[in-house]
């Protein structure tokens, strides 16, 4: 028996703050599939999540445990949900370590890659997953301060904890960067949040090349609609109540079907991939 996926519809909702709170969205996502076969695929790794709290993060972060991870959560200031997630992970494994934090800034970066590598001893995987988004109707609209927020948190962090990281990295370690399907196709109301979508799948492409030699593989991951903590907290009432209708599936994504992909591009299954994004979105075609 395969897992439904499908909870229903997202009740109308709005949350005030981002990057949102996992544990006030209805339906609950589904961060945690059942059905999923654990094979000690990353049995003694290190893995850092970024945004591992809820959504996204917290799926790859208890599926990375079931694999055998020691994990590390870095999250913004959502105690609550990340303590939850921490109580998840438990299940599968004691080494779990989460760090709360500002992630556009370069020293908080710094010190995350300094408090794994300090508590685990190594570093095998970086998960870059954080990310805010801003809607803005106008163009002339899109302030000096939003710009720089969003790029700080979206594309600049992911160049400080990746270089923070790397001298902690060796041959067959894995960098993970979630890009999205704004990034291919656009969004005419994100546009500040598309345009680092598509600096994340450049630097993804540019690294992977860059770091060959090294033999530290870099991919992305690319959501459609999910249903995360950022969508409510990021949209009108009525959008967040129409929210995935469009895809050809007819439903938004769960964390929890993500998951096995970052796995996949994590572990030695994807020895001869790099520089590649695996879209998950369902069933829009971008071509890219």
């Amino acid at each position: 028996m395969s897992t439904d996926f499908d909870n229903g519809a997202p009740k109308a909702q709005k949350q005030d703050q981002q990057p949102g709170l996992e544990s006030e969205m209805d339906p609950q996502p589904i961060y945690f599939n059942p059905e999923y076969k654990a094979a000690g695929k990353l049995e003694g790794k290190v893995a850092v999540i970024t945004g591992g709290d809820s959504g996204i993060g917290r799926a790859v972060a208890i599926t990375y445990a079931q694999e055998g991870a020691k994990v590390v959560i870095v999250y913004l200031n959502e105690d609550s949900d990340a303590q939850k997630t921490k109580e998840e992970i438990e299940k599968f494994t004691k080494d779990v370590l989460l760090i709360s934090g500002n992630i556009s800034e370069p020293g908080f970066c710094e010190q995350v890659i300094h408090d794994a590598v300090n508590k685990f001893g190594s570093l095998d995987i970086l998960v870059n997953n954080a990310a805010e988004q801003h809607p803005q109707k106008r163009f002339e609209d899109i302030s000096n301060a939003q710009l720089h927020q969003t790029f700080a948190t979206n594309i600049f962090s992911m160049f400080y904890l990746i270089r923070a990281a790397l001298p902690h990295m060796s041959a067959g370690s894995s960098i993970i960067n979630t890009t999205s399907i704004t990034a291919y196709k656009g969004n005419p109301l994100l546009i500040d949040y598309s345009s680092t979508k598509g600096a994340i799948t450049s630097l993804t492409r540019s690294l992977a090349l860059h770091l060959a030699e090294r033999k530290i593989r870099v991919n992305g991951v690319a959501p459609g609609p999910i249903w995360t903590p950022l969508i409510p907290s990021t949209f009108s009432k009525e959008h967040v109540g129409e929210f995935g209708e469009e895809q050809p599936l007819g439903r938004p994504g769960q964390p929890a079907e993500l998951a096995p992909a970052y796995v996949y591009l994590a572990c030695d299954d994807s020895s001869y991939v790099t520089g590649q994004v695996i879209h998950i979105n369902g069933g829009t075609v971008v071509n890219g």
